[in-house]
């Protein structure tokens, strides 16, 4: 009988997987032994702490990259940052205000100097305007209507001098005027024990509105004798150049403002009642405006809870918040308002808390 063949294949295939599968698993197991090492905690730190690092790295980069901001919010957070006083050191003046400042303004009528007429007079540039009604008839010099605002000389014109000047606007006082009476610096009854000293004077037209609104008394300095003229002419046609309680109402001294500040008894103000309210609107191109600062703080007319006004132009920048002076004490900001190309800034000196409405406002003391 024949005998069966069997076929050798599916052996030879057995033996090829069977050795596949012993080398597959042989190199995992090569593998797994040289992986251990690499898992251990020796190994791992180093890469743990270059992992670390350069997280940290990447995170302050992107703290420290500025986030892409519009300009609107850029400068709303610029307005929000208060000027740098260095208070610390006792100067805080900032340059901007130790040089003179570049603020030209073109005449608007309110006087015209003979030197700025040309030959042939009038015309849009050149504007030739005269006093009207009871003014010119008093041969007043008014071109511009200037006049008080409120009180018991409410609508009086004023007489101007023969010089260049840029009077507060009337809009500008009536603003002033509300923040100083919410001060609480005149009665609504009338009168009131509050002095004023009106430095830069001109017409007077500052001073002459407060005795309007019922201040006792009012000193104004101007180095101009032509200004001072005008003042004692428009004291008289307000009807304040009478005596009350030993005193004028009104005194008008010609002189440097700085020095007046500094030296009032050089000129013979009286430095034994003190002043309530200081204003200072000097001509912008004409002073150095750290220079009045100082003088103001340091001098012997103001005291405790003076209120001083500095009107300054838009260009100037800003003024500081506080202003440091030479025994200690400190002019701290109330009040830093914008009027157009004109600003006015209001100061308390060494503020007792009287003055409950005449509150530090740091917040105004920023860029214009």
């Amino acid at each position: 009988m024949m005998g069966v063949k069997t076929s050798k294949k599916p052996l030879i295939w057995c033996c090829i997987i069977f050795t596949t599968v012993l080398l597959t698993l042989s190199s995992l197991n090569s593998v797994h032994a040289f992986s251990i090492p690499i898992c251990t905690k020796s190994a791992v730190l180093p890469t743990t702490t270059t992992t670390t690092t350069t997280s940290l790295r990447t995170d302050i980069a992107l703290a420290a990259k500025p986030k892409n901001r519009s300009k609107k919010g850029i400068k709303k957070a610029s307005l929000a940052r208060p000027t740098t006083t260095n208070e610390e050191d006792g100067n805080n003046i900032p340059p901007n205000l130790r040089r003179k400042v570049d603020a030209k303004r073109p005449p608007l009528g309110h006087v015209i100097p003979a030197a700025t007429k040309g030959k042939r007079g009038g015309g849009s540039s050149n504007p030739i305007l005269r006093p009207q009604g009871k003014a010119r008839e008093a041969g007043m010099n008014n071109p511009s209507n200037l006049r008080i605002m409120a009180g018991t000389a409410r609508g009086r014109r004023l007489d101007s001098p023969n010089v260049f000047l840029r009077p507060m606007m009337g809009k500008v006082r009536e603003a002033v005027y509300s923040t100083f009476t919410s001060f609480g610096l005149y009665n609504s009854g009338g009168a009131s024990n509050t002095r004023h000293l009106d430095i830069f004077s001109g017409s007077g037209s500052v001073g002459l509105e407060s005795l309007s609104r019922g201040a006792a008394h009012c000193t104004f300095v101007d180095m101009s004798q032509d200004c001072c003229n005008a003042v004692t002419r428009n004291l008289q046609w307000c009807n304040f150049d009478n005596v009350q309680d030993g005193g004028s109402q009104g005194a008008v001294y010609c002189g440097e403002a700085i020095q007046a500040l500094r030296h009032p008894e050089s000129y013979g103000i009286p430095t034994s009642r003190p002043y309530q309210i200081v204003t200072l609107c000097p001509p912008y191109e004409e002073i150095v405006y750290a220079d009045l600062l100082e003088a103001v703080a340091n001098s012997v007319l103001v005291t405790d809870d003076t209120i001083i006004l500095v009107e300054y132009p838009v260009e100037l920048g800003c003024m500081p918040h506080v202003i440091a002076r030479e025994d200690g004490g400190a002019l701290v900001g109330v009040r830093n308002r914008k009027y157009g190309r004109t600003v006015i800034a209001m100061y308390i000196v060494n503020p007792s808390g009287n003055m409950e409405a005449a509150n530090s406002r740091p917040e105004e003391f920023v860029s214009i």
